[in-house]
């Protein structure tokens, strides 16, 4: 069996950062799916899973109601790893391309009072948020991507070498 690209990522390299996880085509629309990587995995903490579940409601709702990008969001979630999100945008860019946008979502969580649609008609576990946790890892990825901007480790993926044996088995060095 085939490992999916984004096994192939090296997770002991990965820095936190914004990166082309896959372009898709569907039907005629190109789609880009990058990974928005908030923590680095295997080295810090996950994010608190409430405070992941807030971000994910607060960026949302964010790139939805955003004039330029509205219409450019397919999908905005967590990873199943709670080190990052997925982010889904029809056409292809590079990630350096939506670094603002990101850093604008991100800030935007610090100037929210409330999480949108945190009630239980809206949302399948409301009771599992944490704003203010939400608020700190926001600030943090924030100031880290404006920090980094300039440098290409936080939009470019580390791969790791696939060996393969004489019979034709597969093996990971990274």
């Amino acid at each position: 069996m085939d490992l999916i690209a984004s096994f192939s990522v090296d997770h002991t390299r990965i820095v936190p950062g914004i990166f082309t996880s896959r372009v898709d085509t569907l039907g005629d629309q190109r789609v880009t799916t990058y990974d928005v990587r908030v923590t680095r995995p295997n080295v810090e903490p996950a994010v608190d899973v409430a405070a992941m579940h807030s971000l994910e409601h607060i960026i949302a709702t964010y790139l939805r109601n955003d004039d330029q990008w509205k219409d450019e969001v397919i999908y905005w979630g967590p990873m199943g790893c709670l080190t990052g999100f997925y982010l889904i945008l029809k056409d292809e860019r590079a990630p350096r391309e939506i670094c603002d946008l990101l850093v604008a979502a991100f800030r935007s969580v610090e100037d929210a009072d409330e999480v949108p649609g945190a009630q239980a008609v809206n949302c399948g576990n409301y009771r599992m948020h944490n704003l203010e946790m939400a608020k700190w890892h926001a600030r943090r990825f924030a100031d880290y991507l404006e920090s980094h901007a300039s440098e290409s480790q936080i939009f470019e993926y580390p791969r790791s070498e696939r060996l393969v044996t004489d019979d034709g088995r597969q093996f990971f060095d990274s």
